[in-house]
């Protein structure tokens, strides 16, 4: 059997979301310790987890080291391969948001807009020099600023904390990752109002040869993905459970349908009650979102409802799973044919 390897970050904010996720899939890691680099996942038997760090697994899964991983998606567009074998298998689990950003010094008051920078970059070129800009994302800002039309810049490479960059002279603005903007704020820069560069977010990646030409490994991949869709999916909604009297089921399902919007996703599941007397009561269910959760209660009250209780629901599953889906159309250019 080819074992899949999966590459998880192994510290940090993706480490801990990741866990979460997993965890709350059924899918517990089991590491013998935080300085362990491999784990295994009980629940899902033929993945070797390997902990790595989130700047090299996009790296790692494009040369064929993992089949698998968890990254950011700013990291993975700005690491991958041009032409590699690296393919998208989740696009969004829901965790580690972030935005990179353009951002420049609150002095700059006339310069809210790319627009502006571009008028900018031209004033320092006229000066004799290029606009400075440090980021550690060189391919993904020179890329956004190319489409902008912001030409004669220079990219600062830089190891340490950006945010102080312009200050201490040895760049002019900068690129960086926020989740918030809070550090940005508080270090006298100002994110340009169309200047974010890409939305961000923890995503799965995988080696699309490896995946496309090995049948075990697609498979344990479906069964991840399976489970890790049904659990996100899931959080959006509550099961909706109460007793509601009427003469027959089919005049219940009629008052519970009069509010369809209320009614659940596919509409209510009606059971009788056995209340061992000649009262007909019925029990109602109906899936719903988080979000309706209070409507939906006064309307099973507005209908004399009785015992009403809503629970979470671990795993909601649609007829296929898209994102298995996808990633089987996406894996088609690298199948190879048998001779």
């Amino acid at each position: 059997m080819s074992n899949l390897r999966f590459a998880l970050p192994s510290t940090g904010a993706l480490y801990d979301g990741t866990a979460e996720l997993l965890a709350g899939c059924g899918l517990t890691v089991r590491r013998a310790n935080s300085r362990r680099y491999t784990a295994d996942i009980p629940a899902l038997p033929g993945v070797d987890v390997l902990f790595q760090r989130q700047s090299d697994i996009t790296t790692e899964v494009d040369g064929g080291s993992a089949d698998i991983g968890v990254v950011g998606l700013d990291r993975y567009s700005e690491s991958r391969l041009e032409r590699g074998d690296t393919v998208l298998v989740h696009d969004g689990l829901g965790f580690g948001t972030s935005s990179l950003v353009i951002a420049v010094p609150d002095s700059w008051l006339d310069v809210t807009s790319m627009a502006d920078l571009a008028d900018i970059a031209l004033e320092f070129r006229a000066k004799g020099r290029d606009l400075r800009i440090a980021s550690k994302y060189q391919r993904l800002v020179k890329r956004f600023l190319n489409m902008n039309g912001v030409n004669y810049v220079s990219m600062v490479s830089v190891s340490g904390g950006l945010e102080a960059a312009p200050v201490m002279g040895y760049a002019d603005i900068i690129a960086d990752i926020t989740a918030t903007g809070t550090t940005l704020r508080e270090n006298g820069l100002r994110i340009l109002v169309d200047g974010t560069i890409i939305d961000s977010q923890a995503v799965i990646v995988g080696n699309g040869r490896a995946l496309a030409n090995d049948p075990e490994k697609l498979a344990l991949t479906r069964k991840l993905l399976e489970k890790i869709e049904a659990s996100l999916r899931a959080n959006r909604y509550q099961r909706v459970t109460g007793d509601i009297q009427g003469d027959s089921e089919d005049e219940v399902v009629r008052q519970v349908m009069k509010r369809r919007e209320l009614a659940g996703v596919d509409g209510p599941t009606i059971s009788a009650v056995h209340t061992g007397n000649n009262s007909s009561w019925f029990t109602v269910q109906v899936l719903v979102q988080k979000t309706d959760l209070t409507e939906v209660v006064n309307h099973f009250r507005d209908l004399g409802g009785i015992g009403i209780a809503a629970t979470d629901v671990q795993y909601a599953y649609r007829e296929r799973c898209d994102s298995y889906d996808q990633l089987v159309e996406n894996l088609a250019r690298f199948r190879e044919t048998g001779n």
